[in-house]
């Protein structure tokens, strides 16, 4: 959840990103780098961070009673609400349409919003998947899973569902989506699916502005996400106060 693409990012926030991780050298060296011993302590870079926020507020069987109304500030789910996302990517165009369903699915015995994604690279159907959500009490929304149909090149014939999970299937339990109130440096599994979808997400600026083809947004929350399955691959995620996702990769809000 959502696209799955490169690592192509809007400019200002990969500058800063790599801002923020030169300064984590420079740290590192100044603390170890002049011939101090010690053990060494932190992540590799093929690393994903340890997580810092207990998802037992999603799990079915610690939380709840789980709601259908989403109004989380940075990840509001109103029914009928449609996000359109574009952006350039390995040199195709990938466009993204994500919708908010009058649907919902049992998942774990609990009643969750349905969410789907459909994704085509140079107006061929790439991916379309149905995602699971609901709110807990303290209003952190929570992943239930996702339905996923990955296509063919003619973008005809379904022919994987790679990544599909859905809590309460072999081990899976719902991941933290977005926190209730989102503090900088917050780590959380956004899905907790053993061996099938394990993908996290760590704040990494609060309130820095961006422009998108659908506006200017000066209240923000980025994070960056990071895939244990895939050599800790990683990718950045802009989310707008009141509205929702704004950038996603290479892919910028266009229409909301």
């Amino acid at each position: 959840m959502f696209a799955r693409m490169g690592k192509e990012k809007s400019k200002g926030i990969a500058f800063r990103v790599v801002i923020k991780f030169l300064g984590s050298l420079l740290m590192i060296f100044l603390l170890f780098g002049c011939g101090g011993g010690g053990g060494g302590g932190g992540k590799d870079n093929d690393e994903c961070p340890e997580t810092n926020l207990d998802i037992a507020v999603c799990d079915p069987a610690t939380g709840g009673p789980f709601s259908l109304t989403i109004d989380n500030e940075f990840f509001p789910l109103v029914v009928g609400t449609q996000w359109v996302l574009e952006g350039v990517d390995d040199g195709e165009l990938i466009h993204l349409e994500i919708t908010v369903l009058n649907q919902t699915e049992d998942v774990a015995g609990v009643t969750t919003r349905v969410v789907e994604e459909s994704e085509t690279a140079d107006g061929i159907l790439v991916e379309v998947s149905l995602n699971f959500f609901a709110q807990a009490p303290d209003g952190t929304v929570c992943y239930f899973g996702e339905d996923v149909d990955i296509y063919d090149d003619t973008g005809t014939i379904v022919v994987s569902h790679e990544g599909a999970w859905r809590a309460g299937v072999d081990e899976a339990i719902p991941g933290i989506f977005m926190p209730s109130n989102p503090q900088l440096s917050d780590i959380f599994a956004n899905e907790f699916a053993p061996g099938v979808a394990e993908d996290q997400a760590e704040v990494i600026d609060i309130n820095d502005p961006i422009s998108v083809p659908a506006g200017d947004f000066d209240e923000t929350l980025t994070t960056e996400e990071c895939n244990p399955l895939a050599g800790a691959e990683k990718d950045i995620k802009v989310f707008v106060r009141g509205i929702g996702l704004g950038i996603d990769g290479p892919a910028e809000l266009i229409s909301f």
